[in-house]
Parts: structure tokens; C-alpha cells; sequence
């Protein structure tokens, strides 16, 4: 054990009934009596518990079974022969394990495989489990050992108070993993048997009852309904029973798979040794480390804590569940103190207060780094790093039971304890604003083989907000599951009970910032105590340096040293550079990262490590031609990848050709437009437009054309005339109107010298409206007749002339029309529908008229056009978790912020040319916003330690910190070129702020804000979403007040948030025209721009110049 499946293990051996003498027998049995009789053994084994009556049983029988060679003991030629009992009784919640050994049925132990003894097991296995990186063996529980004698002591002693019967709770709901052994090891009186136990011997081939100390067992394996197995398939003798005909299934033989160190040294941690030993290999850490071999810590070194929390909780008799995901534990551990310190973050506050009282949350972290009294270990050192607890919390008097469940999955490359929490059921309310008090208290921890368990009952003391205080209760009793190596002494000499003792314990919950803290100080020894604690070491008040461990002395005395990989005198310790002092160290084609107390090698780019997990080895990896641009296809084909380093290139409609070298359909040759109409052929494609004098759409043409409304306006105005001809009003303003009757974009009142720009229909675009001497940038609407071709499908809800807000939620995007500042609620419709995606990050181009978007399930960018279209990939690989995005309409690029590999990425607006940019002293990089006019990059760092706002130009360069002082999870950030202020919302100040980021002043907009993510900006107004209210909010930020808000009809979390301009915003840079000139990417700085390469330059044929 363990094996590869999922097991219940009576007894494991080589077994075998092919000689016709043995047999196996199994039945589902839900009668009465057996019932009864199960609920017997099961209620004597804990004595403590409820009452439990089980519903179903299942009963498996194995009657004079023996080995398919020769047992390993004794020459005699008689075969020896085994019988044994397994039965597995249920109910609703709760699954028990009875197994029963005769006294005389336990003929032998061991058997021979091979040339190998090998000593029978009992136990339990989940088997292998699935994880995020691949399958490993899951949680087992050893009931034996690798000493013959503990096979024999199954027969002759108990956990259930009855000789040769064994008891487990297997599994409570909704969990089913933990193994809990009966409580009761004491033996009664011996009675006499009831029949002469030599009888069993006699005929082994008759059917008898099944004994355990001279009493007859209530499960008789020989009933007629009852499966027999065979030696090779199951055959059922009842239909009623399932067929179990599984040929991966092997009943006879167990293989044995013992395994050395020659094979299995890289499973031990670098700072462990492998050790073989008769049946099997262990990993043990070395010198100045402590742990289990495959996860090793230096001794005295703090460690850390991080992970996640998840929470389905009901508070007090509240019959709605507050539910909470992926919110963050940090706990950071003075080891030679014994002291934990622990924060969890964004708890509402609906239940962080009742949290409070649960202290042992973190209690696991308490035992793992306890200070060891001499001759006694804490959890760490005992099990390392890879272990699942279980607790179940019951609050008196009011019955409410809480289950956490805590995964602890090992060490991970920064040499931080992970662990994944689980809070599920119903917690005794504590009204915000009280207080707590917890006062020290002991656990007793017992440990047996793969299993350690503890219980208790815990006092504490609230002081509720009117002063009053009330004194409460919880019993709490939890399992702690682990895979030991248990071939070595390390298991085998672990002392059987230890006394974990708590004190200095502190517990708070911050409304403001939604975080609970806990602290506490833990030491681990004997149960009867009489430990001096009046040494330093133990107390506390040692003096040592927190990277140094306190050895204990003779009576008060003791000594500082140094942690592995520090050095000094034990109070002041330095860390050792150990990459400096051997650069070499970690061999060709890495890289040496120095850490505190260690360091870690890295393979360098084109390398990853090898199946040892220490040589780099070159990477072969296939390319993508079509993802990386080193495609050959034609630019009017579509590159389509094909795997490995294959790829087919295709000529897009309209264009005809091998897919390398693709030339243009001349469709007017095809007469596909009207006999008056004239054909333009375009590239791709071809337009018809009806001769002077005829009107309509180029396939039909009429003779005459009707007016154009900008013609009839026109002619409208200039309606008066004098002697001259039409002579408009004094004053009056003129419609322009191009050569096919259409509005100009840009319209200008001669009087005046005003400007503005204006949609197809002539409306004014509000916002573009300009002064004497200056003129805005307009978009020419009318493009002529759109080309013939087939049109995409919908997925995309065309947005209606004039400026929009869009912003995502969960998997869609929606707008929002704006009427002049003012939000049209009653107009607010979805643009886009993405099922089962999560868009985060949303920016448009005002240029093209596309919508820009990152989703995080697939991690991706994509795109559409809001005039209606098919959305389209644009980058899907090499992200991870990218968030903010904003776009260089004048240069043509996109950039993104991406919070898992802390980094700030650029490229073209097609996806090609990618390039990081900033890729150091990032934490929580999320809000990112382009100034394409003046050559500036801002974004926001939310890091809860140290959150910031930076800026730098646009190629990455003059980066600088422009906000780091009260800040707290500054989530939004945009800029508004008009008045030259950045803007940003703070979820942790709750404020809403601006600046000049030119001069440094900085001032307050709005207080009291709840929980703002996204962020934009138009004229006079901000415009946010916020993740408690579910709404954009529009805030004047020259009022300083909230002037409207909008909630949409689907009530989930908003995030990003852009405005789709009508016209692009004036301005003008280096890189609007010809690319400024760069052959990949230009970059735009306020005094001119950088040509980069991307950074695939090789493959592109990309050489970065200074310019």
C-alpha cells in the first residue's frame, strides 16, 4: 500500500483461490438483524458519538484463502490458510468499515514474492487523485505496519472493545477522504468460546460461522444470495447483484512495486537524502533541515503561509448562506519564537466577526512550526509540508456545526506552505463591533500511522457592543491525513500522543478593510507536562536572530545559531549569496536566483529542466508561423495553423491564388453592376454607384435623383433670393455638402469661426465643437457604397451614431448611450454575448470602430466591430491572466496588463509584434490607460502591501512612481487629455482621487465610495462600476457628487469600463503617419518616438537601431 486505486484492505497479499479449497464471498444485506448487529460494533467502537443505525451493509468474506507460492515462514508443505471479514454499513451521511480476524484465521503474515518477503498490510487508500499538474497518490491509513506482529495483533487486539473487531468511520458527508479508527483499544473479561476453535481447522471446506474470541461474528459469509468469487471473473449466482467483469481488475495477485533510491532520489527535496531500506525507500532531510524528506525547511528560517479561501457559511439561524471564493491567506511564522501571525482578506462583514472565535483556522499553521520541546516534534518536521486537515466545529448551546477543510499542498518555488481553505456550514453569530477573548489553551494530538487526530472543547468571551459580555462555547475535533513513508523509524518512533499548547492569542476583524487577523504562539510536548519553561528558548525571550534557531541549554542556558544559509553570530544573521560564491552552482544553461537562506536555479529561455528536475535540456518546441508572423502566406490570405510547426495558407474571398501569392478578382470584368451604374473594383471586393442623373444602389439605377437631406437643408437655407441670386440670412449657418450630397463631416459657421464635427444625418457629435482659428478631427462617415460581399454574422449588436460606455459583465459586454454627460438607461442593450466566459478588460478604437476585450477563462484577446461583426481572436496564447487593456488609436498598438506573470505587455493591433515591457516590481498589476497624444503609459499596481500608481512613456522607458501614499486597492485609473488630470477609484480608501501628473497636485473628488473596478471619463464626468451596488456610477467631478447611476437588469459583477467615442479624440503623434517611419513597432514619447523590435525579433528579421 498504497496502490493506484482506490481501496478498503482487509488484508493484502498475494492471495489467490484458484485451488478450489479457498473462497470468497460478497453480498449487499440491508436486514434487520445484520443491521442491528453492525450498529452493535460500531456504537461500542465510539462510545461518545451519537447513536448510529445504519441503512445499508455490504458484506465481503474470505474463507481459507492463501498464496500462490510459499508463505516466507515455516517448511512445512501444508498450505496455510487465512479468513477474514469485511463490512461496510452506511446511512445517509456516514459510511463505517467493520473488520473482523478470527483468533485461529490469521495463518500467516508474509509471503514470499519472488525472492523478496513481503509483509502482509491492512489499511485504507484513496488511490491516485487528480491535481492541476497530473495525478499523485492520494491519503492512505496504514492499520499495520512492516512488523509481522502488527499483522498477527489484528486477531488479538481492537479499536471496538471486542477482540479481533475493528472499527472505522470512513467518510462523513460532504466529505469523504478522512479515516477516524474506534476509540475503544481496552479488551473485557475473556469469556470462554462457544465452540472448540480447533474445529475450524478441522474441515476447512465445511460452512461454519466466522469467530473472534470464542464468540460467533453476526455476519455469516454463507447466505443464498450470496456471490461467490472465482479464481479468474465474477460470475454472480443472483442477477439481483452486479456483475462485475472488469479485466483491468486482477483479484488474485497484488503486485508489489518496492522501489529504491537508484530511481527515485529526485522525489527527495534538494536539501534531503534518500535512504533505502528493506521493503521500500524513504527520503530524510538533511542536516540543519527539518521536514519529511520530500519537503525540507532550514531550521529557524520564518516561514511563510499563503493560499486561498472559499466559504459557503451561515450565520447565526440567517437562512441565507454568505458565500465568499478565492479570497487570500497570508500567515508569516517566527518559527524560533513559535510565533503565527495570519490575515484573511475581503471578508464581508455579514460574517468576519463570527469568524473570530475560530482561531484554530490557523491552528494547523500553529502545530506545523510549533516550538518543540526536546524530544518532541511539530507537525512540520513530522509529515512536511503535504497533508489535508479536517475539523468540524460545533457551537453550543445552539447546535450549529461549521466544517473546514484545509488542503496543505507543499512548498512552492518561492518556498512559501500553500494551502487551500474550505469553510462550509452555520457559525454562531458575533455582532459587528464586539470583541474577543480567547484565553491559552492545550490539545492533546494522537498519532497513528497516516492519521493524527485531536478534540476539545474551547471557551471564549465576547464583549458585545452595548458592553455586556457572554461567556460561549465550541467542541472542535479534527483528522489530519498524510501519506508517511512508514519504512522508516521516523514514523515508527513518533511518539503516540504530544500536547499542543496555545497562548498570546489574538483575533480581530477590520471592517474597513474587510480583513481578519489572528496571532498566536504554540509549543509542542508532553502530555503530563513537567517540561522547564523557564528557558529562553522556550519562552520566547531568547534575543536570537529571527533567521537563527535557539538551541536549549542546561537549565537556562542556551545558544544562537545561524540558520542554513545565513551566517553571523546567531543575533545578527546575514544571508548567505550562495549564487554569488559559486555561480556555477546550478550547472550549464541556468540561471542562479539568490532567495533569503537559499537560492533557486532557473533555466535560461529555449531550456527547461529534464525528468531529474535539476539538468536544463534544450527545448524543441513547435512553432506557431501564424501566431508568431513568420508565416510566408500572402497578405491577402488567411494563415491557418495546423500543429507541430505546420500551417496552410488561404486566399481570402475575393482573391484568388495559391494562399503564398494571392492576386485581386477583377469582378467589374463580370458585369455584376447596373447598365447605368458605374463598377469600382477594390481589392477584394467591388462597389456599383449609378452614372450622373440616375439614383439607386448600382444594381438597380432610375433616371433623376431625389434630394439629399443635406442638399434639401442646404437649399432650405440659401431659400431667400435678391438680386444676385439665392442670398442666405446674415448669420445663418450653411450646410457643406460633398460631391454625392452628403453632410462633410466637419461642419464651420462662417460668422463665427466655429467647428464641429457631425454624424451621417448632420446631427452635431457633442464634445467636438471647437473655437475661432482651430478645427477638429472628424471621421468621414460617408466611405461611398460598402463593398459587395457576404455579410458576418450578428454576434455583435451594432451601437447607434454618438458616444457610448461600454463595460463587461461576466461574459458579455453591454453599453450604455450618452446623451451629452447624461447616461440613456431605457436605451442600454448587450453588444456582445460570450456564455462562460469572464471579460475583464474592455477598450475601443475609435479608428476602426472595434471593441477590444481580455477574458481570463481561456486567457485571450479579442476583438469585434461594434457596427456589427463576428468577434475575433487576436491574441491566445502566452497569457495568463490579462486584465487592463488600452489602445494607441494614433500608433496603432494595444497594451495589457497581465497579473499573474506581472508584466506589461505591447503590440500591434493584430496581435503581432508583441513585447514586454515592463516586467519587474510588478505585483498586482491590473488598471492600465494609454495618453497616445503626449507619449504616456499609467497603470495601477493594487499590491496590498505596497499599492501604486506609475507611469512611463509609451516605449516603457522613464518609468517612475507618481502615487504610493494612501493608497489601498486601487483598482480604476483613466485620463482626461482635456484637463490633464489621471483620475483613479481606491476599493480600499474608498475614495475616488485626481492629479496633474505633470505637477504633482493631488485632490479628493468624492469620499465613501464602496467597492469601485473599473474606471473611464467624458467631459465633465467619471463614470465607474462598482462591485457591491452592481452599477456604473456617473460622478461630476467638478460638482463632486454622484449625479446618476445605472444598474443593469442582469445583477452580477461589473468590471472594465470604456468610453466608444463618436470621434476620435484630437490629437496627433510621431507614429500616426507611416508607422513614424519603424519597420514593427513604434512607440510614441512626449518629444518624439521608439522604433522596438518585438520580442520574437530574430525570427521577424527585426534589428533594434537607436534613432
Amino acid at each position: 500500500m498504497p496502490p493506484n486505486f482506490g481501496m478498503i484492505a482487509a488484508l493484502q497479499g498475494d492471495l489467490h483461490t484458484s485451488d478450489g479449497v479457498g473462497k470468497v464471498f460478497f453480498r449487499e444485506d440491508s436486514s434487520p438483524d445484520i443491521l442491528r448487529r453492525a450498529a452493535e460494533h460500531i456504537n461500542r467502537a465510539f462510545p461518545e458519538d451519537d447513536e448510529i443505525n445504519p441503512t445499508h451493509a455490504v458484506v465481503v468474506t474470505w474463507v481459507d484463502v492463501t498464496t500462490h507460492g510459499l508463505e516466507s515462514r515455516g517448511d512445512s508443505g501444508i498450505k496455510k490458510r487465512n479468513t477474514f471479514q469485511l463490512v461496510i454499513a452506511s446511512l445517509e451521511t456516514t459510511s463505517y468499515a467493520i473488520v473482523l480476524y478470527p483468533r485461529d484465521g490469521i495463518k500467516f503474515s508474509s509471503m514470499l514474492v519472488g525472492d523478496t518477503n513481503v509483509i502482509m498490510h491492512a489499511g485504507f487508500s484513496k488511490g491516485l487523485v487528480q491535481g492541476f499538474f497530473g495525478s499523485s497518490k492520494g491519503p492512505h491509513y496504514h492499520t499495520t505496519n512492516d512488523n509481522e506482529q502488527s499483522v498477527r495483533a489484528l486477531a488479538e487486539e481492537t479499536n471496538s472493545g471486542l477482540r479481533g473487531v475493528w472499527v472505522y468511520e470512513i467518510g462523513t458527508s460532504p466529505y469523504f477522504s478522512n479515516v477516524a479508527p474506534g476509540e475503544v483499544p481496552e479488551l473485557p473479561t475473556e469469556a470462554p468460546p462457544q465452540e472448540d476453535a480447533d474445529a475450524y481447522e478441522e474441515s476447512s471446506a465445511a460452512r461454519r460461522p466466522v469467530y473472534t474470541d470464542g464468540q460467533v461474528v453476526a455476519f455469516s459469509p454463507y447466505l443464498q444470495e450470496q456471490t461467490e468469487i472465482h479464481p479468474v471473473q465474477f460470475q454472480p449466482q443472483n442477477r439481483e447483484v452486479v456483475e462485475v467483469d472488469d479485466p483491468i481488475i486482477n483479484v488474485d495477485v497484488f503486485s508489489y512495486n518496492l522501489g529504491s533510491c537508484a530511481n527515485n532520489r529526485n522525489k527527495c527535496s534538494k536539501f534531503g537524502e534518500c535512504r533505502d531500506y528493506a521493503n521500500g525507500y524513504c527520503c530524510h532531510c538533511i542536516s540543519g533541515f527539518y521536514g519529511n524528506g520530500i519537503q525540507c525547511v532550514a531550521e529557524g528560517k520564518p516561514q511563510r503561509v499563503n493560499g486561498k479561501v472559499h466559504g459557503r457559511v451561515f450565520v447565526g439561524r440567517s437562512p441565507s448562506p454568505v458565500e465568499f471564493a478565492n479570497i487570500d491567506l497570508h500567515s508569516y511564522i517566527v518559527v524560533n519564537e513559535g510565533r503565527a501571525y495570519v490575515a484573511i482578506s475581503d471578508l464581508p462583514e455579514t460574517v468576519g466577526p463570527s469568524l473570530e472565535p475560530l482561531v484554530s483556522i490557523s491552528g494547523a499553521i500553529g502545530w506545523a512550526f510549533a516550538l518543540e520541546h526536546p524530544g518532541f516534534k511539530n507537525g512540520f518536521s513530522i509529515i512536511g509540508g503535504e497533508f489535508t486537515r479536517q475539523a468540524e466545529v460545533t457551537f453550543m448551546p445552539g447546535n450549529e456545526k461549521l466544517i473546514i477543510r484545509q488542503e496543505f499542498k507543499g512548498i512552492d518555488e518561492h518556498d512559501h506552505l500553500i494551502v487551500s481553505t474550505n469553510l462550509d456550514g452555520q457559525v454562531a453569530e458575533v455582532p459587528l463591533g464586539s470583541t474577543i477573548k480567547l484565553d491559552p489553551y492545550s490539545e492533546i494530538y494522537q498519532y497513528n500511522n497516516n492519521l493524527i487526530t485531536s478534540s476539545s472543547t474551547r471557551d471564549y468571551v465576547v464583549t458585545l457592543p452595548d458592553g455586556s459580555r457572554e461567556t460561549r462555547r465550541y467542541q472542535w475535533r479534527e483528522t489530519i491525513s498524510f501519506n508517511g513513508c512508514y519504512h522508516s523509524e521516523t514514523l515508527r518512533d513518533m511518539k503516540p500522543t504530544q500536547m499542543l499548547s496555545m497562548d498570546h492569542i489574538f483575533a480581530i476583524y477590520d471592517p474597513g478593510q474587510r480583513l481578519i487577523r489572528f496571532a498566536l504562539t504554540s509549543k509542542i510536548g508532553d502530555i503530563n507536562g513537567g517540561q522547564p519553561e523557564e528557558n529562553p528558548c522556550l519562552t520566547g525571550r531568547h534575543g536570537c536572530d529571527t533567521n537563527a534557531v535557539c538551541k536549549v541549554g542546561e537549565g537556562a542556558t542556551f545558544t544562537c545559531q545561524c540558520a542554513a544559509g545565513f551566517s553571523g553570530d546567531g543575533r545578527t544573521c546575514y544571508d548567505n549569496d550562495e549564487c554569488r560564491e559559486d555561480p556555477q552552482r546550478c550547472g550549464p544553461n541556468a540561471i542562479c536566483n539568490n532567495q533569503p537562506g537559499t537560492f533557486r536555479c532557473e533555466c535560461e529561455e529555449g531550456y527547461q529542466f529534464g525528468s531529474d528536475q535539476r539538468t536544463c535540456i534544450k527545448v524543441d518546441r513547435p512553432v506557431d508561423h501564424c501566431e508568431a508572423g513568420t508565416h510566408t502566406c500572402s497578405p491577402h490570405a488567411q494563415c491557418s495553423y495546423t500543429g507541430g510547426s505546420s500551417y496552410v495558407c488561404t486566399c481570402l474571398q475575393g482573391f484568388t491564388g495559391d494562399g503564398r501569392s494571392c492576386q485581386d478578382i477583377d469582378e467589374c470584368q463580370q458585369s455584376r453592376c447596373h447598365s447605368d451604374a458605374v463598377c469600382y473594383n477594390t481589392e477584394g471586393s467591388f462597389t456599383c454607384q449609378c452614372r450622373p442623373g440616375y439614383s439607386g444602389d448600382g444594381f438597380q439605377c432610375l433616371p433623376g435623383r431625389p434630394k439629399t437631406r443635406c442638399e434639401a437643408h442646404r437649399e432650405s437655407v440659401l431659400g431667400v433670393s435678391g438680386p444676385r441670386g439665392p442670398r442666405p440670412p446674415i448669420g445663418a449657418y450653411i450646410p457643406s455638402c460633398d460631391d454625392n450630397g452628403q453632410y462633410e463631416p466637419m461642419q464651420c459657421h462662417g460668422s463665427t469661426g466655429h467647428c464641429w464635427c457631425v454624424d451621417q444625418n448632420g446631427q452635431e457629435i457633442s464634445g467636438t465643437r471647437t473655437g475661432p482659428g482651430s478645427r477638429p478631427m472628424c471621421i468621414d462617415h460617408n466611405t461611398g457604397p460598402s463593398p459587395i460581399g457576404p455579410r458576418p454574422r450578428p454576434d455583435v449588436d451594432a451601437l447607434t451614431p454618438g458616444t457610448h460606455l461600454l463595460f463587461t459583465q461576466s461574459g458579455r459586454i453591454e453599453h450604455v448611450p450618452l446623451e451629452g454627460y447624461d447616461m440613456k438607461k431605457n436605451d442600454a442593450k448587450p453588444v456582445l454575448h460570450l456564455p462562460e466566459k469572464v471579460i475583464i478588460g474592455v477598450a475601443y478604437d475609435c479608428v476602426e470602430k472595434m471593441v477590444y476585450w481580455t477574458e481570463i477563462t481561456s486567457p485571450s484577446i479579442s476583438k469585434a466591430n461594434i457596427e456589427g461583426g463576428e468577434p475575433t481572436s487576436v491574441i491566445s496564447s502566452g497569457l495568463e491572466s490579462p486584465e487592463g487593456i488600452a489602445i494607441d488609436h494614433l500608433g496603432r498598438t494595444m497594451f495589457w496588463t497581465d497579473s499573474a506573470k506581472d508584466h506589461i505587455e505591447v503590440a500591434s493591433l493584430d496581435g503581432s509584434n508583441r513585447r514586454v515591457l515592463i516586467n519587474t516590481d510588478l505585483v498586482n498589476p491590473r488598471a492600465i490607460i494609454a495618453d497616445p497624444s503626449n507619449g504616456n503609459l499609467y497603470w495601477a499596481d493594487w499590491n496590498r502591501k505596497a499599492p501604486k500608481i506609475e507611469t512611463s512613456y509609451m516605449d516603457g522607458s522613464n518609468r517612475r512612481v507618481l502615487v504610493r501614499d494612501n493608497l489601498g486597492l486601487p483598482n480604476g485609473l483613466t485620463y482626461d487629455p482635456r484637463s490633464s488630470q489621471l483620475c483613479w477609484a481606491d476599493a480600499g480608501t474608498h475614495k475616488l482621487e485626481c492629479m496633474d501628473p505633470g505637477r504633482g497636485s493631488r485632490s479628493t473628488v468624492l469620499e465613501r465610495i464602496q467597492y469601485p473596478f473599473g474606471m473611464t471619463a467624458f467631459g465633465n464626468n467619471i463614470y465607474y462600476t462598482d462591485w457591491q451596488r452592481d452599477a456604473v456610477i456617473a460622478v461630476d467631478r467638478y460638482a463632486s457628487r454622484e449625479s446618476d447611476e445605472f444598474q443593469p437588469q442582469k445583477r452580477t459583477r461589473l468590471y472594465g469600463i470604456a468610453t466608444a467615442y463618436a470621434q476620435c479624440p484630437a490629437g496627433q503623434n510621431y507614429c500616426s503617419g507611416n508607422n513614424g517611419g519603424c519597420s514593427h513597432l513604434c512607440l510614441a514619447t512626449p518629444n518624439g518616438r521608439s522604433c522596438k523590435c518585438p520580442d520574437n525579433a530574430a525570427q521577424v528579421g527585426c534589428v533594434e537601431r537607436e534613432y
